[in-house]
């Protein structure tokens, strides 16, 4: 197979997809990744691969800081506690701690799916929380082989939650998680994932 860096791999039609995540509601993201989503005052929130930016509009208050942080800038009007970023959120990071950080169905379409979880989870705030949807079965070895329980096991042991059921990781506090894998490149013709929806391979040397 043919990998793709980074810059290559945005401007891939595949990530380029506008049909997974670009007009999602708040009842959705409660549902994707089982969260309560009534932010108490003082919260910021990060929401990686946001969309439309929709489901953060309805949550938005003036005492919350909410940034969304999409590849496309295809975005809802910002108002009072919400601002977007149009950045690869392979390269984006905040300038400051965050209470939460969010992706809904956008780690299908990132390369180094692993690289970003290790960074988003270090910019938590103490008690923090990381959710995201992730699908192990897109992590793969050099020769395309599914990294599967090897994956799994080293995700929990750096510290990572994953419920395979429902294809959803997470990570509650600050700090900044080891994962002994190393990033070769993206594959963005491995078809659709359990989504339905054409997604990207990520392939790692362990």
């Amino acid at each position: 197979m043919s990998l793709l860096d980074d810059e290559k791999l945005w401007r891939s039609s595949v990530v380029a997809n506008c049909a997974m995540n670009r007009e999602r509601g708040l009842a959705s993201y409660r549902r994707e990744l089982g969260l309560d989503l009534e932010v108490p005052p003082g919260t910021r929130w990060v929401d990686l691969c946001c969309g439309s930016g929709k489901a953060l509009a309805e949550a938005a208050r003036e005492d919350v800081t909410i940034i969304g942080v999409d590849l496309v800038d295809h975005h809802v009007p910002a108002r009072p506690g919400l601002s977007f970023v149009v950045a690869p959120v392979d390269e984006w990071e905040p300038d400051v701690p965050v209470d939460l950080v969010t992706c809904v169905h956008g780690l299908h379409y990132v390369g180094d799916k692993l690289g970003l979880l290790v960074r988003a989870a270090s910019w938590l705030a103490p008690g923090g929380r990381l959710v995201a949807n992730f699908d192990v079965a897109s992590v793969r070895r050099a020769d395309g082989a599914p990294l599967g329980r090897t994956l799994t096991k080293a995700l929990r042991e750096a510290g990572f939650s994953y419920d395979n059921r429902n294809r959803r990781i997470g990570w509650t506090g600050e700090g900044r998680p080891g994962l002994p894998f190393t990033y070769l490149g993206a594959d963005d013709q491995a078809g659709p994932n359990y989504t339905g929806q054409p997604a990207v391979h990520s392939l790692y040397d362990s």
